[in-house]
């Protein structure tokens, strides 16, 4: 069962494309913004969309989306018109780097996140060319009738729920939205190649070849323990790369929490905990931008202290990691994957590099490059 869906997690990285563009989507790298076709441009719920020029103004529910637009455009906050301001998603360092570049940043219109309520006249006054939004939003059907019947598109998005289906398709979409689409084919070839690397290695591994890995999120964040995604979303990620999630046996949905003695109990071969600079005030893991590799190794070592996980054999044989929770729940997750690989099957990937591939894209593609310890390993 778990070889089964394996393979539907690799089909999914190398179909996209094809599915959703053609495979032409993936080769072309030129610097020329296109105009759109919209006679072929679909949401990822299968909307169509109308937009009769590149967009200039947009609308977006999500700061992360930004780090996209950033991915496609020298300046991506030029193209917006309106953006949640949750900068706990983007994190405090990159809103600093975003607002030196784009001063206009701190001046824009404020709209609803996708984690709050929908806000029609919000959205309306901030005049977008295009509201860009997410899939996991509460925004209704008749809500975004609403919004089109004002003449205002409504485009959905997905990089975070299901991003093995949606997230190469919804940098297309943006590509295509701005008129970058070749920069967004760029980037998607970029990851597919990649993935593909990843997957065509560990395809034909048995159940009893993949560790069992523990990944507990937002490490640290409350006393309770512990924090792990179950089926989907990032779980899927943990199943792509060769290991067996041990939250995948006991929670059937994207997320949810395991008890200190089921944990014991499975005594997973590798443990990644995953944090930021949001777990600071509560004393859990931090690190990512603006923090050094130092700092990094002492939050994952206390981390790592606690009493039940000190006890288990990721800890005493090194096999404990740490990653930036906003670097996975990114366009850029495959430096997350090739991190998760690697820790997973060190031989087996010992020639993957993701902080060469962090490098790459920073030099090749991001208009403000992510700099910062956004990993750590603790040794034995």
């Amino acid at each position: 069962m778990h070889r089964g869906r394996q393979k539907t997690l690799a089909a999914a990285i190398l179909l996209v494309c094809a599915a959703a563009f053609g495979l032409s989507a993936c080769g072309s790298g030129a610097d020329t913004p296109a105009v759109v076709d919209s006679g072929q441009l679909k949401d990822v719920r299968g909307r169509p969309i109308t937009l009769s020029a590149p967009a200039k103004r947009i609308a977006i529910d999500d700061s992360r989306y930004l780090v996209a637009l950033g991915l496609l455009h020298p300046d991506p906050v030029s193209l917006l018109s309106a953006w949640p301001q949750d900068i706990n998603r983007l994190g405090d360092e990159t809103y600093k780097q975003l607002l030196a570049k784009s001063p206009q940043l701190g001046r824009l219109t404020k709209i609803a996140s996708s984690a709050g309520s929908f806000d029609v006249e919000a959205l309306l006054a901030a005049n977008p060319d295009v509201a860009v939004l997410s899939l996991e939003s509460g925004v209704t059907d008749a809500q975004i009738q609403q919004v089109e019947k004002a003449g205002v598109p409504v485009v959905i998005v997905d990089f975070f729920v299901k991003p093995f289906e949606n997230l190469e398709q919804s940098l297309l979409i943006l590509g295509k939205l701005t008129g970058r689409d070749d920069q967004a084919k760029a980037f998607v070839a970029f990851r597919a190649e990649r993935m593909k690397r990843i997957a065509d290695r560990v395809r034909t591994l048995p159940d009893d070849k993949r560790p069992s890995l523990f990944l507990e999120a937002h490490a640290g964040m409350s006393a309770d323990c512990c924090n792990a995604p179950g089926r989907g979303n990032i779980g899927d990620y943990l199943q792509f790369v060769g290991g067996h999630n041990i939250g995948a046996d006991v929670i059937n949905q994207p997320f949810g929490k395991l008890n200190l003695e089921y944990v014991i109990s499975r005594d997973p071969t590798v443990y990644i905990a995953t944090g930021g600079p949001h777990l600071a005030k509560a004393g859990g893991l931090v690190l990512g931008a603006g923090y050094s590799e130092a700092e990094a190794a002492a939050s994952l070592r206390k981390i790592a202290s606690r009493q039940g996980i000190a006890s288990l054999a990721a800890v005493k044989t090194g096999r404990t990691h740490g990653f930036s929770h906003q670097l996975i729940n990114s366009p850029l997750d495959i430096v997350a994957i090739e991190a998760f690989a690697k820790w997973t099957h060190p031989a087996l990937f010992a020639d993957v590099d993701p902080a060469a591939t962090l490098a790459e894209i920073n030099q090749r593609f991001l208009s403000i490059p992510y700099q910062g310890v956004y990993w750590v390993d603790l040794p034995k």
